[in-house]
């Protein structure tokens, strides 16, 4: 009985065909890239202290209106609080001085009842600064975070199983269209719950996406070229999107016009849907031979070889009976061995992508410039989705990835050990755990691509990538209590 890959050796693995089909993939990809991590710079809360209005304070009152408070053994203006201004007001037009002729600490305190004053060095603006999501409205911002990943969550859940019952292709370019949509109109939102609304279907559509071009180029392409994408080819256009985000967020630095201008090149994707067919294999498994048929043969002329008049036979392994099957993630539960399979794929993936994502929200950290520290988190990606390609090449999967677990653990023990002036050594051990991480990930998506059939495959993609989403929403609850280093 054949098998896809020796009904389309005939193709050979890098000709024009494949590599239209690597590289479309790969860019499709890019958009996850900036997408994940939009909110570390539009979501970021800016040094604020309470809004003084126009009065007639002395230039003494008016330094001394706001208390000082101790932050990591350094005084600073208090971002909540300031002195009762009717009091002050008083105590300047009737002539006494602060910290002469008058202890502050015997002054009532009240809060910023007049707004805030945000700093303006490092951001125009934020969805802080713009719906003043700080003090007592302060748990709004690690919500929004939230909201956003329990939508990525979602489409991760439901995206599977209609990725293997619609095909790869109208998922890939449906959750595409929806993060490019509802980027776009939070563009014009007015109010901070009408923005977290559309952020949650942007997020609906996050994961799906990479999901689905995931899919669709394992199962496209074949032998080396396969590992490759499955490894580096989709993981190098999700960094690059990464590495991209700070570069834009540097020059446009209103959150309005940053997520205007990550989202209208958006369009540029279009066209796209007339240059990726649908998966050969997919179509196989529904029994759709002539479609799939009629792919290969395109791909026959575009790389300039001869097809055979009969290219899959009866017998190949990939035409089945199952094309009136349809199947969702209670499938993988229900035998022993795939059950088994799937929940410890979800365990590891839970793990690392934990570990990947409470280090790359860490990034303000590692830098007084948040947009340096993005990059190089960023850039940390390139070697370890190079490193996870030669893993897949020479090396036994699950030994890769217990590697991996190992080498990303260590140095974040080891981080409590150096002494607060050795910043660089605790930058690199850090960078180090980021690597590891990025690696055990990029092995794990080749690894549970390889693992399923056809007609499970999107869904157990899509259900383990369900455990990457919760890894997602534990990260955010780690780093508000500072438990993530």
């Amino acid at each position: 009985m054949r098998n896809y890959e020796d009904a389309v050796a005939f193709l050979g693995q890098w000709g024009r065909f494949q590599q239209t089909i690597f590289f479309v993939l790969c860019a499709s990809i890019m958009p996850n890239g900036f997408g994940s991590f939009t909110l570390v710079f539009v979501n970021d809360i800016p040094n604020h202290h309470c809004r003084i209005p126009e009065s007639n304070l002395t230039e003494e009152w008016q330094k001394s209106v706001i208390p000082l408070t101790v932050v990591n053994g350094k005084p600073e203006l208090s971002k909540c609080s300031r002195y009762r201004l009717d009091l002050v007001r008083n105590l300047s037009a009737r002539g006494f001085i602060p910290h002469k002729d008058i202890n502050l600490t015997d002054i009532e305190l009240e809060g910023c009842v007049d707004g805030w004053v945000y700093s303006k060095d490092i951001y125009q603006s934020t969805i802080v600064t713009e719906f003043d999501l700080v003090c007592s409205e302060q748990w709004k911002q690690p919500f929004t975070s939230t909201v956003f990943f329990i939508g990525v969550l979602l489409g991760s859940l439901f995206s599977g199983p209609l990725s293997d019952r619609f095909g790869r292709k109208p998922v890939l370019f449906a959750t595409m269209a929806a993060q490019t949509f509802f980027t776009f109109v939070s563009v014009f939102t007015t109010t901070w719950i009408l923005f977290v609304i559309l952020l949650f279907f942007n997020g609906l559509g996050q994961i799906s996406n990479f999901v689905a071009a995931l899919v669709l180029g394992a199962e496209t392409l074949t032998g080396n070229v396969r590992v490759l994408y499955s490894s580096m080819g989709t993981c190098f256009g999700f960094a690059v999107g990464y590495m991209l985000l700070p570069l834009f967020a540097y020059f446009l630095r209103d959150w309005r016009s940053l997520l205007l201008a990550l989202s209208v090149p958006c369009v540029a994707y279009i066209p796209l849907w007339w240059v990726l067919p649908e998966s050969p294999r997919w179509l196989l498994s529904q029994g759709r031979t002539e479609d799939a048929e009629a792919i290969v043969k395109m791909a026959a002329k575009w790389n300039k070889v001869q097809a055979p008049r009969t290219i899959f036979e009866s017998n190949t392994v990939e035409v089945t009976n199952t094309k009136k099957e349809h199947f969702n993630a209670f499938d993988l539960l229900r035998h022993s061995n795939i059950r088994t399979t799937t929940l410890l794929l979800c365990f590891v993936l839970f793990t690392l992508i934990t570990g990947y994502y409470c280090l790359s929200f860490n990034t303000s950290q590692l830098h007084t410039d948040p947009y340096i520290s993005c990059f190089i988190s960023a850039v940390v990606e390139i070697p370890a989705y190079i490193s996870s390609f030669i893993a897949l090449r020479y090396f036994p999967r699950r030994l890769s990835i217990i590697a991996s677990l190992i080498a990303g653990a260590v140095p974040l023990y080891l981080i409590q050990l150096v002494p607060e002036d050795l910043s660089s050594l605790s930058l690199s051990l850090e960078m180090l755990s980021k690597y590891s991480f990025t690696n055990g990930a990029s092995l794990m998506f080749a690894y549970i691509t390889e693992l399923y059939p056809t007609v499970l495959r999107n869904t157990a993609t899509g259900t383990t990538t369900t455990s990457l989403q919760d890894g997602k929403l534990h990260h955010t609850i780690l780093v508000k209590l500072k438990c993530a280093l």
